[in-house]
């Protein structure tokens, strides 16, 4: 087996499809179709701010394969996204979809910029003005995105909303992951969460017990992380320890989730924020101490 531990997000994934089709015994031209993507976009994204000025920021849209159907993957806004890193997710995305057996193909796109650091207003021009400019990879039969990092339902139906301008007629089948008031599916909102915690049951199963009164530290405390948390907790298991971009809490007993969830409508950037158990460390680099925590199980649910 080959160490991935020093490359890069692409190379790693490249050279995971070229291992598992030299196993498989696939010819060389077949495994050089599978990794290479069917089509690359970049796109340039210039849109006014709040306060007149005119900034101007760089998309990508990626199909890795649609041999099997429409392009299927989510849209990411994050200041580390990059052109490699979206080749390499829409691949992921190929993969998965193949190993379902759904009828769709793999694809993946990608803003780079923090949205934190804009307003309502502005991200919503920038994903109108994205959408333009990638709309002609878009379609029901196409490409259909999905929200990913950084994005959201609203911003699902932003996309959905200038879709459908374009072509002249409401289109929701464009995207999954909007609101349920313009035809979204229930459960969308926590379903990744919800896979976490599946598979954390089913692996209990085979040991032959649940997640009961089992010790739970998740890394990450976002979309995936708090549904994660909640999920587990509902079938009485323990969080004892959450980590985000601002360090790690803990608790031996359990965390209060609904003190934190409170916390962060009240305006809390960080599970350290929160006033809930006791920080263990602070800052990025903090947040990796949640793997030292006592607990059965570790769920990473972080970028």
């Amino acid at each position: 087996m080959v160490s991935y531990k020093n490359y890069s997000a692409l190379e790693a994934a490249e050279l995971r499809v070229r291992e598992a089709g030299e196993w498989l015994k696939l010819e060389d031209g077949l495994i050089e179709t599978i990794v290479a993507p069917r089509r690359i976009i970049e796109v340039a994204i210039p849109f006014r701010r709040d306060d007149g000025s005119r900034d101007q920021l760089t998309g990508w849209r990626v199909h890795h394969n649609t041999t099997r159907g429409p392009a299927k993957g989510g849209i990411r806004y994050h200041q580390e996204v990059n052109r490699e890193e979206v080749i390499a997710l829409a691949m992921g995305m190929s993969l998965k979809t193949a190993i379902a057996n759904l009828p769709l193909g793999g694809a993946k796109g990608g803003v780079c910029f923090n949205p934190k650091d804009y307003s309502i207003g502005e991200i919503e021009r920038i994903t109108r003005r994205y959408v333009s400019e990638i709309s002609s990879f878009l379609g029901p039969d196409k490409d259909v995105p999905a929200p990913d990092v950084g994005t959201n339902s609203q911003i699902m139906a932003w996309i959905m909303d200038q879709y459908s301008t374009g072509v002249g007629h409401a289109t929701p089948g464009v995207v999954t992951g909007k609101p349920i008031e313009l035809g979204g599916s229930l459960g969308r909102e926590s379903a990744t969460g919800r896979g976490v915690v599946e598979a954390a049951a089913l692996m209990l199963g085979k040991m032959g017990t649940s997640l009961q009164g089992k010790k739970i530290a998740i890394q990450g405390y976002g979309q995936v992380g708090s549904w994660a948390a909640r999920l587990a907790a509902a079938r009485g298991a323990l969080i004892v320890g959450l980590s985000d971009v601002g360090g790690t809490i803990h608790s031996a007993g359990g965390l209060d989730l609904a003190a934190i969830d409170k916390a962060f409508r009240e305006g809390a950037r960080s599970v350290c924020d929160t006033g809930v158990g006791e920080v263990v460390a602070r800052g990025v680099a903090g947040s990796t101490a949640v793997f030292a925590l006592d607990c059965d199980i570790v769920m990473p649910c972080e970028l």
